[in-house]
């Protein structure tokens, strides 16, 4: 049989007539099959389709309607982006945890020994002591103040009545030499090493508040990373992170 089936006429499939070679190939019944299936799958989705938006309520609202969009022909979730400066990005991608952490802390020491320094007596921005002498004397005797020296009030000199720190009395004066610098110029440059020293207070404050921000964030996006089901409460911003509830599960 086998013998036999060798030395048969080989099959050949019918081509296209000549005439209509400009057709291209004949179309076989097993390409009719795919371009039928195709064409009844088409066909049975628009129907769907239709069906589904004759059965719509116009009334009916969810939140996909306003959270994606199409792209390239495809309806895309938008993916709120996070509110996070450029330079947070780039400490969360290069930096771990563990060294922002110990950079803040590092940060607040210098904040605390900067702080003993100056003791914020005379910085920028502190509020100014509203509070007069006037305030204590009672209602009857408003009437006879006539004139009031703070500096009699205070027994320093004049000169002095300006000053919130180092303001000795009279007595102490006669008692001791001053000590310190009198001449102007050299006040002058010990204020504006003051200043700085300010400034730089500023500067290190904001540091490590930042430091904060950063070491809050990257420790959210770990947290997510459990797959307790969770719920976002507050959303994330470039001063704080995000908030969310996570549902309790007991722990063995």
């Amino acid at each position: 049989r086998k013998a036999a089936k060798s030395g048969q006429r080989p099959h050949r499939e019918r081509a296209q007539p000549a005439a209509r070679t400009k057709l291209g190939l004949l179309e076989k019944k097993k390409d009719y099959r795919l371009r039928a299936r195709d064409y009844h799958k088409k066909q049975n989705a628009l129907r769907a389709l239709q069906k589904k938006a004759l059965d719509k309520n116009p009334d009916e609202f969810y939140f996909k309607m306003i959270r994606s969009g199409l792209q390239d022909g495809v309806h895309v979730i938008k993916q709120p982006k996070d509110e996070v400066t450029p330079e947070q990005l780039k400490l969360m991608r290069t930096q771990d945890i563990k060294y922002v952490e110990m950079k803040r802390v590092s940060e607040a020491k210098k904040i605390e020994r900067l702080k003993s320094e100056l003791h914020l007596l005379d910085a920028e921005g502190k509020s100014p002591n509203k509070h007069t002498p006037c305030e204590f004397i009672p209602e009857f005797l408003l009437f006879t103040v006539r004139e009031f020296d703070i500096a009699t009030h205070l027994d320093t000199v004049p000169e002095l009545v300006g000053r919130l720190y180092n303001r000795p009395t009279i007595a102490t004066l006669q008692k001791e030499t001053l000590k310190g610098a009198t001449d102007p110029a050299h006040l002058k440059k010990l204020a504006q090493q003051r200043k700085n020293q300010y400034d730089l207070l500023k500067q290190r404050i904001e540091r490590e508040k930042a430091m904060f921000v950063v070491a809050q964030k990257i420790q959210t996006r770990k947290d997510l990373l459990d797959k307790t089901h969770k719920i976002k409460v507050k959303k994330e911003t470039a001063n704080s992170p995000a908030i969310y509830k996570f549902k309790f599960q007991r722990k063995r």
